[in-house]
């Protein structure tokens, strides 16, 4: 029964592996294929990994598996957004159909900080 279940978790995490191959694909401009395979790549390891663990089940194994996927959830996320921001400040073109930028205007150029709200609410 065990290996039914991490076969399915595995053929999750391996779709969602797809979708975000897929994304990069797909997707119009820079923005989105950094979000597409970010949020699918991150439910793709985790998928994989928990499919991983229970197909194994030694200490080791889950151990290992539970690190992998706290170190992938915590680092991926921020990676891709330190990276869209740099890409935002560089001037990376965005989709022709985009339509809210809220970083627009928000920013010191300088030192690429935001700039506080002139209505007092952050």
């Amino acid at each position: 029964m065990s290996s039914v279940i991490a076969g399915f978790f595995l053929l999750v995490g391996a779709a969602f592996m797809l979708l975000a191959a897929l994304g990069v694909l797909r997707m119009p401009d820079l923005f989105m294929r950094m979000q597409a395979t970010s949020k699918a790549t991150t439910l793709g390891v985790g998928c994989l990994m928990l499919g991983v663990a229970i197909h194994f089940g030694d200490l080791g194994t889950v151990l290992r598996a539970c690190a992998i996927v706290a170190l992938f959830f915590v680092t991926a996320p921020i990676a891709a957004h330190v990276i869209a921001r740099a890409a935002y400040f560089l001037g990376a073109v965005m989709w022709n159909q985009t339509i809210i930028d809220e970083l627009r205007g928000r920013y010191d150029e300088r030192s690429h900080r935001l700039k506080s709200d002139p209505g007092g609410s952050s």
